[in-house]
């Protein structure tokens, strides 16, 4: 089963990385403001490069004032599955969802499980991420507050940042 990983960065911007594994790599969009389990709520979304299987694990600051430098710590991790499916009821490979801008798929991870969307605005390629209505849903309830630590270290951001813990620098 394919792995997604949510990684809370502290880099210019306080921003959740989402990460799904599609053919390999992990397909990335950046989220402003995390994962929303409200359906009526839609989280901006924007693409960035792909990463190696091997980073879905890091943790640490990346130092100096280069791009993505500042802490990252492991916020939700697990396995997905895609749902997406044409109008005859097919399957979607998930490489050719995200072409075709609309990647429909259920987390199972430690705190985020249920269905979820990423659908491309049409603007300047950005996405929406859009909880999907299902038994996971919890409007009212913010999941990023109420849950700030990392699933692995048991770290904030805050507590990472301070650490200084390089983790593995060949990551980007």
């Amino acid at each position: 089963m394919p792995v997604f990983v949510v990684q809370l960065h502290d880099a210019r911007r306080l921003h959740y990385d989402v990460r799904l594994e599609v053919d390999g790599v992990l397909k990335s969009w950046a989220v402003p403001r995390g994962p929303s389990l409200d359906p009526a709520v839609k989280r901006l979304a924007v693409p960035t490069d792909d990463h190696a299987m091997d980073y879905a694990n890091y943790e640490g600051v990346h130092a100096g004032a280069r791009y993505g430098s500042g802490a990252v710590i492991v916020w939700d991790a697990g396995d997905y599955t895609n749902q997406t499916r044409d109008k005859a009821r097919k399957l979607v490979e998930p490489a050719d969802a995200i072409e075709r801008g609309h990647f429909r798929f259920a987390l199972q991870g430690v705190k985020l499980t249920g269905s979820w969307a990423f659908t491309r605005t049409g603007r300047d390629g950005d996405w929406l991420l859009v909880k999907v209505r299902d038994e996971a849903a919890e409007p009212g309830l913010d999941l990023t507050t109420a849950e700030p630590r990392s699933i692995l270290s048991g770290l904030t951001i805050e507590e990472m940042a301070e650490s200084g813990h390089s983790g593995d620098q060949s990551q980007p």
